[in-house]
């Protein structure tokens, strides 16, 4: 119950960080998704079990302020939680690395349900455009913050969730 309180002032923060400070810091068009990359980090933990309240929380904070429909992040997340959980299982070893490669994943598909979306939508997109512009240069800035997010979560999680000591 604790960890799922402690994700609502955290992905409040998160959601204000992104939208003040992240969003006016593009690389081409695009940025950094760090509620994307907290939500892979924190899904990725051995011992954490409330990976998809974080990801429905993060996906309704961040639909709430984006001009996309609100079911586009919630669906996006959840779909990258799934992923997540999924690896987390089968790397178990390398857990740095299936950051990255939830990372890579998730943001092409978080861009591509965006891109399908807006296309449905009746709005233009070339997708060679957006490829090379928006989700190119966000994949790149998410994969450059994906390990320091990622250590920064696990330690969160160490603290929420303490190893018990054997005696």
């Amino acid at each position: 119950m604790l960890p799922t309180l402690a994700a609502i002032p955290i992905f409040t923060l998160l959601v204000i960080f992104q939208t003040s400070i992240v969003s006016y810091v593009p690389l081409l068009y695009g940025y950094a998704d760090i509620v994307l990359l907290v939500i892979i980090a924190w899904a990725l933990q051995e011992n954490v079990k409330t990976a998809w309240q974080w990801s429905i929380l993060g996906g309704l904070m961040v639909g709430w302020v984006s001009a996309m429909h609100i079911a586009i992040p919630i669906v996006s997340y959840l779909g990258i939680t799934a992923l997540a959980l999924i690896i987390r299982q089968r790397i178990w070893q390398l857990p740095i690395l299936a950051m990255f490669v939830v990372t890579l994943i998730g943001t092409l598909f978080s861009h591509a349900l965006s891109a399908l979306m807006l296309s449905i939508g009746g709005t233009a997109l070339p997708w060679q455009d957006t490829l090379q512009l928006i989700t190119l240069p966000s994949l790149f800035l998410n994969i450059l913050l994906a390990a320091p997010v990622y250590a920064i979560i696990r330690d969160f999680a160490n603290w929420m969730h303490p190893e018990e000591i054997q005696i």
